[in-house]
């Protein structure tokens, strides 16, 4: 998200390592950047923070839109992966708001490091990845200034590629992988896909809005629509190899193949098709 994990963060596990997680961050980044700049443009802040806090903040999409739309405000980036910390500096050197930016490295299931008192705390596609995210919710609330503000963003909807009828040997194959990972994964993430709002209010905040983020956008407008979608289906591929019928596989690893005829980046009908879910919160 980090425009969260970071389920994007996490929610991609990539054959590839950290490296390959990090490339899906920055895709992410990049064709959702527009969509990340409404969230920031929406939230119903009451005065311009001067302290922000990113809780599992990927490789920095939400650090630098939240940069761009707050330019007084200095922010603090908190993930557990070093890698993404290193991402983070980089770009903001190439940015040229280094002074603004400090990095954290936190296993925030563990102890919390003192990160100050934000008026603005992010989390985008992190909350369902906590231990005990109802814990978190109050350490946030702890953490926050009075009055500050709370934002949490999570996936609505994983992002699918493929039209309802292709690949034209298996359709539906895109659907039937993403059942295959969501059954895979159900006992590992089992906060994927919470409202946060009850939750949000039983923690101590006051819900002052919430909304739905829906995303599509076509291949034809981004070349990196493409490399998004190989991407992703490789790394759905180990947790949904053996729930796929060979057929399914086959049809699969022939997307992924990027020197084969069948591979998704000589597709033209692709197009990123994904929500999120937003929720602003207040310490009162």
């Amino acid at each position: 998200m980090t425009f969260s994990v970071h389920d994007h963060g996490a929610h991609h596990a990539d054959r590839c390592g950290v490296q390959g997680q990090a490339e899906i961050l920055d895709l992410d980044a990049e064709l959702l950047a527009e969509h990340i700049a409404s969230i920031t443009a929406w939230l119903p802040v009451k005065a311009n923070p001067r302290q922000i806090l990113d809780l599992g903040c990927g490789t920095g999409a939400g650090t630098f839109a939240l940069l761009t739309r707050f330019p007084e405000a200095h922010l603090t980036a908190v993930d557990s992966s070093v890698s993404h910390l290193h991402r983070v500096r980089e770009k903001a050197c190439e940015g040229g708001v280094a002074d603004r930016v400090r990095t954290v490295q936190a296993d925030l299931n563990a102890t919390w490091p003192d990160l100050g008192k934000p008026d603005l705390v992010w989390a985008s596609a992190a909350l369902h990845h906590m231990a005990d995210p109802d814990d978190t919710l109050r350490r946030v609330h702890d953490t926050l200034a009075p009055s500050g503000l709370f934002a949490v963003v999570e996936l609505a909807g994983f992002p699918r590629f493929l039209p309802d009828d292709a690949p034209k040997a298996r359709p539906g194959l895109e659907e039937r992988c993403h059942a295959a990972n969501k059954r895979h994964h159900a006992g590992q993430v089992p906060h994927r896909g919470a409202d946060w709002g009850p939750r949000l209010t039983a923690a101590g905040f006051t819900l002052e809005g919430e909304r739905t983020i829906a995303v599509n956008i076509e291949h034809s407008h981004f070349e990196a629509v493409g490399r998004y979608a190989l991407h992703s289906f490789r790394s759905m591929r180990g947790a949904v190899a053996d729930a796929l019928s060979v057929d399914d596989l086959v049809a699969l690893d022939q997307l992924i193949d990027i020197e084969g005829p069948h591979s998704i980046l000589g597709r033209d009908d692709l197009a990123v098709r994904t929500e999120r879910a937003v929720w602003a919160a207040r310490r009162t």
